[in-house]
């Protein structure tokens, strides 16, 4: 069993979901920096900013982008 850090193992998890299926991406705050806790370190570099894509601060901002893309078949 490999040893990670749950910061670790969730940046895998989603690099895997975002390898299988080219409709998950992700949107927040500094995403193309890591975050806040790394946890997205590399994603924009690998997936490109069309999915990790970053957003000012304003959370009502995120959750509707999110909403609106899975309405039409996208996976946020």
């Amino acid at each position: 069993m490999v040893k990670m850090t749950f910061v670790e193992a969730s940046r895998e998890a989603l690099r895997e979901m975002m390898q299988a299926d080219e409709t998950v991406w992700c949107v927040g705050e500094d995403l193309g920096r890591g975050s806040v806790f790394g946890q997205y370190l590399g994603l924009q570099d690998e997936f490109g900013p069309d999915r990790v894509a970053d957003t000012p601060i304003s959370e009502a901002a995120i959750m509707g982008a999110a909403f609106g893309a899975a309405m039409v078949g996208t996976r946020p």
